[in-house]
């Protein structure tokens, strides 16, 4: 099992510029659970992330793990704890598959160390998982883009942190993948105790998978709380500017989102629910 690691931002306040994108935002991450941010586009939920781990610089409060500063950590103390999954990252040209997932084993090594048989065993144990062990020896920039994104998957579980951070981590998956990946990362959270903090699109898929959502608007929290507490009409109404019902999923018993476009608002309102209505 992880350790206990606490991540929170406090009275955060994170500008491109002149513009301000988040504002004075309290967050606190649980510990051990999997948590979705979701939100409008421009909203800030990968600013935030960005923030989170230290990529950006606030202009006002602080994002703290365990009580300090994530910007007054020492760099690889703070990668052998906190891991990141960026929304569009690069790959140097021609690297293999193999050897860009080793990379996530660097924060666990020393100036002088050598690669030891347990980072073997993290590679493999990663690539299997997102099952990319038959690409390891293909070069990253000739894949298509499902398989690049489970190969940076791949890369995040190999640093084998005890936070993980993800923006939008089933881009370009169909939707039989974006289920693998968010059963991988829910068998790591149950298993390992891993805090999983993910951006998504998805608001269904984000109720289904995580225990704690925080929708943001305005470059505020609007709502924090268990999916059926966040995931309501009016939320998605105040969030998106949406008309929706909102009902429970026969699946799992999460919220379900049910979107109400301009051609379907006279539907009747049994063709519009799946189960009882939850708000």
């Amino acid at each position: 099992m992880s350790a206990t690691h606490r991540l929170a931002a406090e009275g955060l306040t994170l500008a491109y510029g002149e513009r301000a994108v988040i504002e004075d935002l309290d967050l606190a991450v649980p510990h051990g659970r999997i948590t979705a941010i979701v939100g409008a586009n421009a909203c800030g939920k990968s600013t935030l992330l960005r923030s989170m781990s230290r990529l950006l610089a606030p202009r006002g409060g602080q994002v703290v793990l365990d009580g300090r500063s994530v910007h007054r950590l020492p760099a690889k103390e703070l990668a052998r704890t906190l891991g990141l999954l960026p929304q569009s990252p690069i790959a140097p040209e021609g690297i293999t598959v193999a050897d860009l997932v080793g990379r996530g084993r660097h924060p666990h090594q020393g100036m002088f160390s050598r690669w030891k048989r347990e980072d073997d065993v993290a590679v493999a144990a990663a690539l299997e998982a997102t099952q990319t062990t038959e690409l390891a020896e293909r070069a990253v920039d000739e894949l298509s883009g499902g398989q690049r994104q489970r190969v940076w998957i791949a890369m995040a579980l190999a640093q084998q942190t005890d936070v993980l951070l993800l923006d939008e981590p089933t881009t370009f998956l169909d939707v039989s993948h974006q289920i693998e990946v968010l059963d991988l990362l829910t068998d790591l959270n149950r298993t390992r105790g891993t805090t999983v903090v993910m951006v998504l699109h998805d608001l269904n898929m984000a109720a289904r998978y995580a225990d704690h959502l925080v929708a943001l608007a305005g470059g505020r929290v609007h709502a924090a709380g268990a999916p059926d507490h966040v995931l309501t009409e009016e939320t998605v109404r105040a969030v998106f500017g949406l008309e929706c019902r909102v009902v429970v999923d026969p699946t799992s018993g999460r919220p379900l989102m049910l979107p109400i476009g301009r051609h379907h608002m006279t539907a009747p309102a049994e063709a519009l629910a799946a189960g009882e209505p939850i708000s």
